[in-house]
């Protein structure tokens, strides 16, 4: 309802706005609307029925002192889930469901006869059925129970459940992708183009199941090489509206957890007839391209193909090969490796931003339990792959830009990435320039140069992590749209993602409109952009799941390590204390600012990325080094606690000092009275 502080508006001119809704931990909610600069704040009591992460229509009710528009939800357009993990309440005649979900404000009511076994106190899975008019709790019913799972199992599938992944494909679903054949079709042989004689072959993570892609390579007579980078034809046996599709849809992509994958596809497509198996014809969809000896790119060719792989290859075995050992396709990885590699030079000459990747993967025993942690370093074997991946992603992208339909552009789910925040680079490059760093910042061609001269010039250096750590974090979230503004970070005009559909729903959509544009017979989708805008969200709701999965094996994994100390690096700062990561095992855990009131009274200063202490100076900045111990591992919460042993770079005799000092001047200005001193807050 309006407030007094509001201005009232003619119900005539009443705006309404449609967007995402964020529930945040106060109960308030706020409304992302594209276009609005602000998002619309929501007191609890607008909220409606509406619930965290559903689309809603919202009716303007007034403003806030600072103009930021205030409303009432009126409608909940679509919601963004349906089932919750949780525990179980049973009273005498009635039971209540309390969902795990920090942003679930409201319990949901149960009816005896729809718990399906569900005891008090026992972990379920609840699925809203109805909201009626004017009630306060939604109804729900069981429809898993967790009870008799093990912790990680309970943890793991509410984690799904909670970003709005559904466990299991409905009935429809599964016989609808049961029904095709794992036979190829003498018929649809006829409309492709046979590429089974051709040497070719896989190169994946060693545990993988699903294989998207394959590279294909023989010389040609002339004495150019043709490489073909393969494509699972997921669009063949996924036609649009079945409910195969919808399912897709909805979840587009899959999710990949510490101990397992959650398929976008039923596992009959996934890992039987989609995925690219050695010694077995496959459909696939292919960019085949002819490129000379010294790399330069000469002609290419898209379309639908039927291919068979000749071996699965490791990423593991690949670098070994590429370090020296000998195969008998050596010769063919060796040319691979030096084409994809020139590939990557020329990229990065282009303007690509070239920031190395590090990924933290737990060694889990068979009940899932964390028993080590690796960590993973991009290598050639991995660059080959993405260096034929992108060129094929870019190849399509480019191509599809240059039909149109009624002297307009053809609609297609481009992944764009937007230049770089202004305010979060001028930020970074003041905080660079402290290590000599200077930034050009004239135009995005010079950004993405100072951004690569940085990087080569720190590698090695102690204060590498932190300036690719922050590099990173000032950089735009790629997304797809239908609006082509082109990669910044990969420095590509045109860009798409072509080459993992088994993984990805946007790369199915491509696939569709690709094969309409080669058949010269175009029907634009016309809500394509809401998809694109979907498939993002599923994504961030995907990454949101797999960052609180590696989190809770962190929590797991230091559990055994509560009360020892480690070495770690300042990760991250806020107002209410600072992230540490342990060197030793990549854990982070939280130091609070009120651990640190015996040193000082700390404040945050954003420019500086650090904690700095209000009388002694004493700074906890991204990058510094720290000695910690461990003092809780809380698998619920999913939280490491640490407590500070010594702060950074100081030496024993300076922080007693300083300590010493702080604790003086602290006692002097509590020793004040009331209202003779004023600090600055």
């Amino acid at each position: 309802m309006a407030t007094n502080k509001k201005k009232k508006k003619n119900s005539s001119n009443i705006q309404t706005f449609t967007g995402k809704l964020q529930i945040v931990k106060s109960g308030m909610g706020f409304v992302a609307v594209p276009g609005l600069e602000q998002d619309i704040m929501i007191k609890r009591g607008d909220l409606g029925t509406a619930l965290d992460g559903d689309e809603v229509k919202v009716e303007i009710r007034g403003y806030e002192k600072k103009g930021r528009k205030e409303g009432e939800i009126i409608k909940v357009v679509r919601r963004s889930q349906t089932d919750f993990s949780g525990r179980i309440e049973v009273k005498p005649n009635f039971a209540f469901f309390i969902a795990d979900k920090a942003s679930m404000p409201v319990d949901v009511f149960v009816p005896l006869h729809l718990l399906n076994g569900a005891k008090d106190g026992d972990h379920a899975i609840v699925r809203i059925t109805e909201w009626p008019e004017k009630a306060k709790n939604p109804v729900g019913e069981v429809i898993s129970l967790l009870t008799n799972e093990s912790t990680n199992e309970i943890a793991m599938q509410g984690l799904l459940i909670d970003n709005g992944f559904p466990l299991h494909f409905p009935d429809e679903v599964l016989e609808e992708a049961a029904r095709f054949s794992e036979f190829i079709d003498k018929d649809e042989l006829k409309k492709r183009k046979d590429i089974r004689g051709i040497l070719t072959f896989t190169i994946d993570p060693a545990d993988a199941k699903d294989f998207d892609d394959a590279i294909s390579f023989q010389i040609l007579k002339n004495g150019d090489y043709e490489i073909g980078v393969h494509i699972a034809d997921v669009s063949h046996f996924m036609q649009a509206g079945t409910e195969l599709d919808k399912e897709a849809y909805r979840r587009a992509t899959s999710v990949y957890l510490p101990d397992r994958v959650l398929p976008m596809l039923p596992e009959h497509l996934s890992n039987g007839l989609c995925s690219l198996r050695p010694h077995e014809d496959k459909y696939t969809f292919s960019a085949i391209f002819s490129i000379s000896p010294a790399g330069k790119i000469k002609s290419h060719w898209l379309g639908r193909t039927v291919m068979h792989s000749d071996r699965r290859f490791a990423y593991e075995q690949v670098q070994d090969i590429i370090e020296g050992k000998e195969d008998d396709l050596q010769e063919q990885i060796l040319t691979l490796n030096k084409l994809a590699q020139g590939l990557r030079k020329e990229r990065f000459k282009k303007g690509a931003i070239n920031f190395s990747s590090q990924e933290v993967r737990f060694t889990l025993d068979t009940t899932g339990k964390p028993i080590g942690i690796v960590v993973k370093e991009s290598k050639e074997a991995h660059q080959l792959i993405e260096e034929f991946m992108l060129l094929a992603n870019r190849t399509v992208a480019e191509y599809v830009s240059g039909i149109k339909v009624k002297d307009k552009p053809v609609p297609f789910p481009y992944r764009v990435h937007d230049v770089p925040d202004s305010d979060k680079l001028k930020l970074f490059t003041t905080f660079a320039s402290r290590f000599g760093h200077t930034f050009n910042l004239g135009s995005p061609e010079t950004i993405a140069k100072s951004f690569n001269e940085m990087l080569q010039l720190v590698k090695g250096k102690p204060e590498q992590h932190v300036l690719e750590s922050l590099g990173i974090r000032t950089m735009s979230k790629a997304v797809y749209t239908t609006e082509n503004i082109g990669h910044y970070g990969l420095g590509f005009e045109n860009y798409c993602h072509f080459t993992s559909p088994i993984r990805r729903y946007p790369d199915v959509l491509a696939h569709r409109i690709l094969q309409e544009c080669l058949d010269g017979d175009v029907h634009p989708i016309k809500q394509l952009e809401q998809q694109c805008r979907h498939c993002s969200e599923q994504e961030r709701n995907a990454m949101d799941a797999e960052r609180a999965g590696n989190k809770y094996k962190q929590v797991e994994f230091m559990q055994q390590y509560v009360g020892e100390d480690f070495d770690a690096i300042v990760s991250g700062v806020a107002s209410f204390g600072f992230w540490a990561e342990t060197v030793a095992h990549k854990c982070e855990g939280m130091i609070s600012r009120t651990d640190l009131t015996d040193i000082d009274e700390f404040e945050l200063l954003e420019h500086e990325y650090a904690l700095v202490g209000r009388y002694t100076g004493i700074r906890f900045r991204i990058g510094d080094k720290v000695r910690v111990k461990i003092v809780a591992a809380n698998l619920e919460k999913r939280q490491i606690d640490m407590s500070l042993l010594e702060m950074p770079q100081q030496s024993s005799e300076i922080k007693q000092k300083r300590h010493i000092n702080a604790q003086r001047d602290i006692k002097k200005q509590r020793g004040r009275p009331s209202g003779s001193s004023k600090r600055r807050r």
